[in-house]
């Protein structure tokens, strides 16, 4: 029997909270936590882009990897990504005794890359992780796209190697690291960065979705992966339309991670909405225009 991927389903890429003091707010994320461990999703991810990685010290990113797992029975991976690699490996091997079941990485960010140099990137980083690893695909933000035919060539080699989060708006190159992926690993997960590619993901045989909205709908989304076990086209199509009418909420304000934790606040009064991304902050306008579209 061919080997199936594990890490599956709907994942949350979890906000990071801060306090009025611009620290991070444990209580708040336990709170969080809490809320998404009893929705039915499957897995959270720490510190993605959602989480504002990129604007936490070092010392927070330990921080958080060391507190986090107690704070949530379910799956949990870490974004170690970095461009510093004695950094990145730092924060893995504390995920690695703090009990988390994966490690995601970006590819190296700034300069750009080509696929030779991703080749040879990932493959020497492999050798010193030390644990599962999912790349993680978005070339928005760094310059470079992880390929199919790249994917497939570093899974086919590379056992740790055991999946990516695609954050690409284009269905074709999900389907395409789908496609090439299943040539040389059954098990090899993929899954879509953009939450309304839920139902496209899982139609052309990947796994699931990373999604920013399960920050506050989760329920949604594990309702729709109900669906898609049992067959029920007909919730899964009332579902795909209801997650499309959300995907509004990314055009609210200037900054969507601002947004959501704007949204999350407002509606469950387990954080504020404080961002390290400067200037995001939402007007009364925006803030009534964030309930109708939850109502």
């Amino acid at each position: 029997m061919s080997a199936q991927p594990v890490l599956t389903g709907v994942w949350c890429p979890s906000v990071t909270p801060f306090d009025s003091n611009n620290n991070l707010d444990m209580d708040a994320l336990g709170r969080h936590f809490s809320r998404l461990s009893q929705s039915g999703i499957d897995t959270l991810l720490l510190m993605g882009s959602i989480g504002e990685f990129a604007s936490l010290t070092q010392q927070e990113r330990l921080l958080l990897i060391r507190e986090a797992r107690q704070l949530s029975p379910l799956t949990m991976v870490a974004n170690v990504s970095s461009t510093c690699i004695p950094d990145m490996l730092q924060l893995a091997n504390a995920a690695w005794q703090s009990g988390f079941d994966a490690v995601m990485v970006l590819p190296p960010y700034y300069y750009g890359q080509t696929q030779k140099q991703l080749l040879s990137y990932f493959k020497a980083l492999d050798k010193q992780l030390g644990g599962k690893w999912f790349a993680y695909n978005f070339p928005a933000r760094t310059g470079c796209d992880l390929t199919p035919n790249l994917v497939a060539e570093l899974a086919a080699e590379l056992p740790n190697f055991i999946g990516i989060k695609d954050t690409m708006d284009c269905l074709s190159h999900n389907r395409a690291l789908i496609e090439e992926t299943k040539k040389v690993r059954s098990d090899f997960t993929v899954l879509s960065g953009y939450d309304e590619y839920l139902l496209p993901n899982l139609l052309a045989g990947g796994s699931g979705v990373i999604s920013g909205l399960n920050n506050i709908v989760p329920e949604l989304f594990a309702r729709a992966m109900q669906a898609w076990r049992a067959d029920d086209l007909a919730q899964l199509c009332e579902i795909q339309q209801h997650i499309g009418k959300l995907m509004a909420i990314y055009s609210i304000g200037d900054d969507f991670v601002t947004t959501i934790k704007t949204a999350v606040a407002r509606r469950f009064g387990s954080m504020n909405a404080y961002s390290r991304n400067y200037g995001g902050e939402l007007t009364a306008e925006q803030c009534e225009d964030v309930d109708r579209l939850l109502s």
